[in-house]
């Protein structure tokens, strides 16, 4: 693996953070400084809500623009992967061994792309670092601050 601050997406999820950006600066940035220029005109800025929210609106857009930023310098691109070995990018189907008809599927992604509504899971997530470089067939120990369990891998796609 890369280094800490590498950040992993698949192609679709450096596409929406580009938007998220881009939105960002050129559509937030200049509605909140019209925002301010409002507020700031409307007189006391001791008592003025309005500013206050304007003000905290841009340092969350700034905070984000920053963030967004660092995460692009810093991007891996899920490309291709292996079905031989489960990694980040591999969608895996598992059986838990104490529940043999409960089948999960899961899409391993970057810690940015993890949605688990939508079955994705993170690569740093406990279950994602006990199947990384396990094989089909392989049952492996999931460590969860619950304690620990064990699962079997079914497919890897």
């Amino acid at each position: 693996m890369a280094n800490k601050n590498t950040v992993y997406l698949t192609q679709e999820g450096l596409e929406d953070l580009k938007k998220e950006l881009d939105n960002l600066i050129n559509v937030r940035r200049p509605e909140n400084i019209i925002a301010i220029k409002e507020a700031r005109s409307l007189g006391d800025l001791s008592e003025n809500a309005e500013y206050d929210a304007a003000r905290n609106e841009q340092a969350q857009i700034e905070g984000r623009i920053k963030q967004l930023e660092k995460m692009l310098e810093n991007v891996s691109i899920i490309k291709e992967v292996s079905k031989d070995t489960v990694g980040i990018g591999n969608t895996v189907s598992i059986k838990y061994v104490d529940d043999e008809d409960d089948i999960e599927e899961y899409k391993i992604v970057g810690s940015q792309e993890a949605d688990p509504f939508a079955s994705k899971i993170s690569n740093e997530s406990p279950i994602a670092k006990a199947l990384f470089d396990h094989k089909v067939g392989d049952v492996v120990t999931v460590e969860s601050p619950n304690g620990s369990y064990e699962i079997e891998i079914i497919e890897i796609k």
